[in-house]
């Protein structure tokens, strides 16, 4: 039991035998720095349940949890709040309780949960991944590896959107222009190739746009009578049909790209376990349109279109099905849905990584799935995030335009060696472990500045400041655990041993915010925010950092004291690798 369970049965307890009064929650919250107490009771929403003033009522239920609970060594009411001053021997059983558990905090999932499906990434098989995909990949990832961390089971997928009139774009520029050009003879890695093509489509659109205006065509005229976009619609229509030099050239383009793809995330450091193909789901949700007419859930307007009535539920009319018969994306999404519970029947519920420009997307799909009456469509979630943006003038792209994935990421590890030599702490390290190196580092400092924001929130990136070695960072915190592991190598004695110790106020300190990281799990989990699990550990390793200020570890005298000091370390670098891990960021033993 935690320590919030204790009380709150205990004061519940006090409640009924001193007012006759039961007491159905008891609200919790920090001890404010300036008062004794290391956790506090809100007294003010007891005054509905007895006629008291919040002082005397917060007295006699001190007086109560002194004389009856263990755990409670004294309090102090400050207005309507009982500060508690939890024993060190509580502190002190619960951190022998769990010095030696390995994955403290983590959850197994029960036999016969339902799992949860955890769908990011997917990009366009026309160009390579870039910056917003990288924010996407990295909350997917982390809110996947948080979900399987509270205990649930849990399935990573991505749809790869690779049909359309953007594939055939790049496909048709390449038969124009490539001169037989591959990943293999031009050093490209596939990705990049392609997106080539598909900015070189855009140089041969744009300037046939510009010779037809200058024959007196209107913008909108040259637009649709370009000769090379009408080429790439009519490369889309022999897809469809399935021309067979068609499909091959784009089966070789697309699996270029996911080559490249495969690249970038195994650098990014995220997978999958199963992956999806619009080419091969776009007509799926055409059967279910069927089914939601004859319940009465779609209605056909008379050109022969399918429509859902939303209106009641403070939506609007969205269509299912063009009256030409074509699926629209929320048919396939639809279908998608379908077919991913169908693939895995255990999946009980989605959470689906897709920017906030899609939110109204998501609240149709979701309704239309309950209406069709999928018992998982009520544990379907939006993991929807803002923007992100980097300082004007830093780190554009080659086309300037986006932030490609690979560059900012080669950017980020060349900033972490720039840094980590200026400060000249890698005496002694080979070539091969600064690269290394300077990879955690560069990679730890992009992924913990990109998840310790709020995930609903726009944010700017600033590669320089994301690698600084003091503040909020990635890098602070992966120096900490280094520092720790430093201690532990030059520890010589048994760390395994119980010892008991008079708590210093940094030591109990250290072992109440340790204890919180289980509530932690749980909560991130509940709100699929990475950022609650990014700002815990930054609070924890600033609380160490203070402890280590003001304690000696290895120089103390006292030997219990200085075995219960290392042990303590060693469980917060525990707690420090554990969490991120969760953020899918690296640890370094030395740095």
């Amino acid at each position: 039991m935690t320590l919030q369970q204790i009380l709150t049965e205990k004061i519940q307890k006090a409640v009924q035998d001193l007012f006759d009064v039961a007491l159905d929650k008891v609200e919790f919250q920090a001890t404010r720095r300036e008062f004794e107490g290391d956790i506090t009771v809100v007294i003010f929403p007891l005054l509905k349940l007895v006629k008291s003033n919040p002082v005397e009522l917060g007295n006699k239920i001190g007086d109560y949890l002194v004389q009856n609970v263990a755990e409670v060594s004294r309090f102090n009411v400050v207005s309507g709040f009982l500060n508690i001053v939890i024993s060190d021997s509580y502190y002190l059983n619960f951190f022998n309780g769990i010095k030696s558990q390995e994955k403290f905090g983590f959850v197994l999932p029960k036999e016969g949960d339902k799992a949860v499906l955890v769908e990011y990434s997917s990009p366009n098989t026309n160009k390579p991944l870039h910056l917003g995909h990288i924010r996407n990949n990295l909350l997917g990832y982390s809110v996947a590896e948080i979900l399987k961390a509270s205990g649930k089971k849990v399935y990573k997928t991505q749809i790869i959107n690779d049909r359309g009139i953007h594939i055939c774009k790049s496909m048709l520029a390449w038969q124009k222009f490539g001169n037989g050009e591959t990943p293999a003879t031009s050093g490209l890695k596939g990705d990049k190739l392609v997106g080539k093509y598909y900015v070189e489509f855009d140089k041969a659109y744009k300037a046939e746009i510009s010779e037809l205006i200058a024959q007196g065509k209107t913008e909108d005229e040259a637009k649709k009578q370009a000769p090379v976009i009408l080429e790439a619609q009519q490369m889309l229509l022999d897809w469809e049909a399935g021309k067979p030099e068609v499909i091959e050239l784009w089966k070789t383009m697309n699996q270029w790209v996911y080559d490249g793809f495969g690249e970038t995330y195994k650098n990014l450091g995220v997978n999958f376990d199963s992956y999806y193909y619009e080419s091969n789901t776009y007509l799926l949700g055409k059967e279910v349109v069927q089914f939601g007419l004859e319940k009465g859930i779609f209605e056909k307007d008379p050109d022969g279109s399918v429509w859902i009535d939303l209106t009641a539920e403070g939506l609007d009319r969205k269509i299912v099905l063009r009256s030409d018969g074509t699926a629209v994306y929320m048919t396939q999404d639809i279908g998608t849905a379908i077919q991913r519970v169908k693939d895995n029947p255990d999946v009980g519920g989605m959470v689906y990584t897709v920017g906030n420009e899609q939110d109204y997307h998501f609240k149709v799909l979701f309704l239309i799935l309950k209406k069709l009456g999928f018992e998982w469509a009520e544990d379907l979630y939006h993991l929807s995030y803002g923007m992100v943006e980097l300082p004007s003038g830093k780190m554009k792209s080659r086309e300037g335009t986006v932030v490609d994935a690979d560059d900012l990421m080669e950017e980020m590890t060349a900033t972490a060696q720039s840094i980590s030599e200026e400060l000249g702490k890698l005496d002694g390290y080979s070539d091969a472990e600064k690269a290394e190196l300077y990879k955690i580092i560069g990679l730890g400092a992009l992924k913990y500045f990109m998840l310790k924001v709020d995930p609903k929130k726009n944010m700017m990136f600033n590669p320089e400041e994301s690698v600084d070695f003091a503040g909020n960072t990635g890098p602070f915190i992966q120096y900490t655990y280094a520092r720790i592991q430093s201690i532990l190598r030059r520890a010589d004695f048994d760390l395994s041993q119980t010892v008991q110790v008079e708590l210093h106020e940094k030591e109990k300190e250290l072992i109440k915010l340790v204890e919180l990281f289980p509530a932690e799990i749980q909560d991130a989990a509940k709100n699929h925010s990475p950022a609650l699990i990014a700002n815990y550990i930054y609070d924890l390793v600033r609380e160490y950092n203070s402890f280590y200020q003001a304690v000696p570890i290895l120089g103390e005298e006292d030997q219990e004291k200085k075995v219960f000091r290392a042990q303590l370390s060693q469980k917060v670098g525990e707690v420090i690798k554990s969490a991120f891990g969760l953020l899918g960021i690296n640890v370094p033993d030395r740095m």
